[in-house]
């Protein structure tokens, strides 16, 4: 057998820029391909997708005018939150689905740095490390891995964008260049205002290494050139930082936008809590530290708690080291222009997240900080370390060989990294394994934990959230609910009045407080505190809805009804509001009404196992023929019995009462048969003896009638 030779030749002669790019797509996938199982997670995942009502939407009118509003959380970013809607449109709440999107996109961003890399500088093997390094680093599996950080990926993508069309207008400036630079700039920052530092990075990059700051001086005459001494230099600067105000001003547009948002959500944190020395002294110590992770990318968390405290040699090494590299990088500048431009660049791209301005729970440091900031330092690697050793023999050989071992141990780490963002559990498990003191990963792994109804377990770690920051008012919030659950009220009331004492005007702590009394049936007190939250928070659904449900019991339907009304002008979706209207029509004998109601609600929440049996129940049972229907009956009640697993007296009773009406007699005794078993076994005693009486109108061949 012989082989082509035009054929070998031709594979051989495949164009280095082909060969990277299909590398970063293998590799990438290779090491992240695992996050298609991945799911969501109870850090901001539920707040950006499960429980916002605006993006399980998918695409629509009303979600996407909400999208460039200020919504009721985080800061101004439209562009993300169509994302998050689109995959929501094309794939309902499927986590493997999104996370296929995040990777798509991380790949996607790996390509683009390659080619704006090799076409500002040529240098394909260089570019390519600085990809590959980016694709591959652990410490960006936060920003792949984590859906709630798909603004950083998108706006990512927006960012190399931007570059790849300020290249082609630094070749030949033009106004429809500009034009197109500044609309991908304008999307970048509608996906996350972090690129505001952009046009900073933009004009290091008109130093090197597209020269643009020598440019004029090389077609200039030779007067034009004789004056480059006398300030012509400085006039060609003041040019090409001019070129960037119009860039300049969206940013600045962006910050104030994104700053107006988070001032709005009162979520921004006073130097009297966090000081300004202490925020000073942190960002010191965490350009230090984000080095040293990119080193050495050990014990990487998905949250690291804020210090109390600095130790001031920490303070002062920190300090010290990034003067003298700083020193060293300028001293270097002419010779290597490299150096000065990827240390500025992660210095500068750094200063938005460092800390000296902050809003909810800010870290210490945080992985995903550094997605762009480390392209900075991957410059300086990849072309800093050839120009190191440049009297080494064979050295393209050697280099070649310690990037490749190099990206294996770093595939390798990725990979073993990304698999503790498999579920809550095990990321928070793991930040627990890998940081001190960690208060959010006791707390957020105690609310995964009492999800999958381990309640006991995840008391024990919000105690221990407690015992670290006794003054986190979350947690004594949900300790409380977890206790009230449990029908220890007493010690449930005690959380959330210590909720309330430390912060007065928080409206979820009067709710919860209210029904944990109205389970005591203290209901005149249970009622000052629903008011008290709707007070602070007059568009609080849930408190609305909750004061329907007292005054329903104490029989003022009338009182009820308007405030079941009032949580869906709030929130159209709220099915336990049309559930809690449809109990009150039936109660009044408004079947129509009630079942209206009943389909609404089932529509927002398909397994609404309450509303499946009621309404199930009235087709099956009702004594008014136009309304009853055997088969809609059958169908919702098996629906109910799937989510039972069969195994609910209650919901197989509903099913055989279906089948009866259906006219299937033979299936309704035997679920009959099946649902008077379990009701023996578990009670209560009133079940069984109508089972009873039901079975025997199906065994002779009679429906039952309400």
């Amino acid at each position: 057998m012989t082989v082509d030779k035009n054929h070998k030749d031709q594979f051989f002669n495949i164009r280095p820029d082909i060969l990277v790019c299909l590398f970063l797509v293998i590799a990438t996938l290779a090491v992240y391909w695992q996050v298609q199982n991945f799911e969501f997670i109870n850090l901001d995942d539920h707040s950006y997708i499960l429980r916002n009502q605006y993006v399980r939407a998918g695409l629509t009118f009303e979600g996407i005018n909400w999208a460039f509003s200020f919504p009721g959380f985080d800061y101004w970013h439209p562009l993300t939150w169509l994302s998050h809607m689109l995959d929501c449109h094309l794939y309902g709440l499927r986590p493997g689905m999104h996370h296929q999107i995040s990777l798509i996109l991380h790949i996607v961003n790996s390509m683009l740095m390659f080619m704006v890399f090799k076409r500002m500088t040529g240098a394909v093997w260089k570019s390519a490390f600085v990809a590959a390094m980016f694709a591959l680093h652990p410490l960006n599996v936060e920003s792949v891995a984590w859906l709630a950080e798909r603004k950083n990926v998108l706006s990512t993508f927006f960012w190399m964008l931007t570059m790849l069309t300020y290249i082609y207008y630094s070749k030949r400036p033009g106004f429809y260049r500009y034009l197109l630079i500044f609309f991908v700039f304008a999307l970048g920052l509608m996906a996350k205002p972090m690129l505001a530092t952009l046009p900073f990075v933009l004009l290091l990059l008109d130093y090197w290494p597209l020269g643009r700051y020598k440019m004029a001086q090389s077609d200039g005459n030779h007067e034009t050139r004789k004056s480059t001494k006398s300030g012509f230099q400085w006039s060609l600067i003041l040019r090409l930082v001019l070129e960037k105000i119009p860039l300049l001003a969206l940013s600045v547009v962006g910050i104030f936008l994104s700053s107006l948002a988070v001032q709005r959500l009162g979520i921004v944190v006073s130097t009297a809590l966090v000081p300004m020395k202490l925020r000073v002294y942190n960002a010191l110590v965490s350009y230090v530290s984000y080095i040293k992770k990119m080193i050495w990318p050990h014990n990487l968390a998905v949250y690291y708690p804020y210090p109390q405290t600095l130790p001031l040699w920490q303070v002062a090494g920190a300090g010290l080291l990034l003067v003298c590299i700083s020193f060293i990088v300028f001293r270097a500048v002419k010779s290597k222009p490299y150096l000065a431009v990827g240390w500025l660049w992660y210095i500068g791209t750094l200063v938005p997240v460092i800390g000296l301005v902050q809003a909810g729970l800010w870290p210490a440091i945080a992985d995903r900080f550094v997605y762009v900031p480390l392209i900075g330092l991957f410059i300086v690697i990849a072309w800093g370390v050839p120009d190191l050793v440049a009297r080494w023999r064979s050295r393209e050989i050697k280099l070649a060989t310690l990037a490749a071992a190099l990206i294996s141990i770093l595939m390798a780490t990725t990979f073993l990294q990304a698999g503790y963002w498999t579920n809550s559990i095990m990321l928070f498990e793991h930040a627990l394994d890998v940081t001190d003191n960690n208060y959010i990963a006791h707390h957020k792994l105690g609310e995964a934990l009492e999800a999958e109804g381990k309640t006991d377990a995840a008391i024990r770690h919000y105690s221990e959230t407690l015992r670290i920051r006794p003054d986190f008012v979350s947690t004594h919030l949900i300790l409380g609910v977890a206790l009230r659950e449990q029908g220890k009220f007493n010690k449930a009331i005690d959380h959330f009045s210590k909720a309330l004492r430390l912060k007065p005007d928080y409206a979820e702590a009067h709710k919860e407080l209210g029904i944990a009394l109205e389970g005591q049936g203290d209901f005149a007190e249970a009622i000052r505190h629903y008011l008290k939250a709707l007070e602070i928070k007059p568009d609080y659904a849930k408190a609305h809805n909750k004061l329907g449900i007292i005054m329903a019991r104490q029989g003022n339907d009338k009182e009820a009804i308007y405030h079941f009304y009032e949580a869906l002008r709030i929130s159209s979706s709220y099915s336990d509001a049309y559930f809690n209207l449809g109990k009150i029509f039936a109660n009044q004998g408004k079947i129509e009404d009630a079942i209206l109601h009943y389909r609404k609600a089932l529509q927002f929440s398909p397994n609404m196992a309450q509303v499946l049996y009621n309404l199930s129940w009235i087709f099956a049972t009702h004594e008014n023929e136009e309304i009853r229907n055997g088969q809609e009956a059958v169908k919702l009640a098996e629906r109910l019995c799937k989510i039972n697993q069969y195994s609910h007296p209650l919901a197989l009773d509903a099913l055989a009462a279906a089948y009866a009406e259906a006219g299937k007699f033979e299936e309704a005794v035997l679920t009959a048969q099946e649902a008077l078993k379990l009701a023996l076994q578990q009670g209560p005693k009133e079940l069984a003896l109508g089972l009873k009486k039901r079975l025997e109108l199906y065994k002779a061949g009679s429906p039952y009638r309400q």
